[in-house]
């Protein structure tokens, strides 16, 4: 059993929170019970999430992506209140970790999913991504089959790049906007969660390879990553959550 205020404390250390301005709170955003005995994690807040980590009988629930956002409207509404009471009554506590949480150079999800992809990190890449050479250099196809035992579903692959891909740079989640800067740098190809509108042309006028892997998908290695961390630190038992989302 932990204190719960010790390890939220512990993590904002860990990830150095107050680097990053993020457009969301980050750490606690919903107050649970003190003691904790079991940590879960999910990808994202949802009320399916809730009700499956108090099942679990867990007293701290870590996501990436929370429960409330600074565009959003401040009205409980019906699908919030279902939410929060969830929360309230399981008494769990939910805590968030966005930007910090990608970008992490141990379990952070960009520094995860470059090495998994055999990806030799030697630079940041748009202030939260990472970039580096594969450790064997392949086709877009080879990147492609990589991305897919890495993730398991198939990645969205724009193939315009060189034929043998040397230098990758990585933002997962919704990092589609960065495809120019990736080309700009002279990577032969940017791997991220989403693509924007524009990516296929982008893709094929700048000469790169493009491959949009999942939103969700890109995202699931940090927020195991962080929780196992925590729960072997302060001797707890955890559990990821699986809610699988095509997007």
């Amino acid at each position: 059993m932990a204190d719960r205020d010790a390890i939220l404390e512990y993590a904002a250390e860990l990830l150095d929170l107050g680097a990053f301005d993020d457009y969301g709170p980050m750490g606690m955003q919903v107050a649970g019970a003190r003691e904790v005995r079991k940590v879960a994690a999910g990808v994202s807040a949802s009320l399916e999430l809730f009700e499956r980590a108090a099942a679990a009988e867990a007293q701290l629930l870590v996501v990436h992506h929370g429960l409330f956002w600074n565009n959003d409207s401040r009205v409980v509404d019906e699908r919030m209140r279902r939410r929060l009471e969830a929360l309230f009554a399981a008494d769990l506590t939910l805590a968030a970790y966005h930007l910090a949480l990608d970008a992490h150079p141990e379990v952070g999800n960009n520094a995860l999913l470059a090495r998994a992809l055999g990806i030799d990190v030697d630079a940041t890449f748009a202030g939260i991504g990472v970039g580096g050479r594969l450790r064997e250099p392949c086709p877009a196809g080879g990147l492609a089959s990589r991305a897919r035992d890495v993730l398991a579903r198939d990645p969205l692959v724009f193939a315009h790049g060189p034929a043998r891909i040397e230098r990758v740079a990585v933002v997962t989640g919704g990092g589609g906007k960065y495809l120019v800067d990736a080309a700009r740098e002279g990577y032969d190809a940017f791997v991220t969660g989403e693509p924007e509108e524009p990516s296929l042309h982008t893709a094929k006028e700048l000469g790169l390879h493009f491959l949009a892997a999942g939103h969700y998908a890109t995202e699931r290695l940090g927020v195991q990553a962080l929780t196992r961390h925590v729960a072997e630190r302060f001797g707890l038992e955890w559990e990821f959550i699986e809610i699988p989302n095509p997007v």
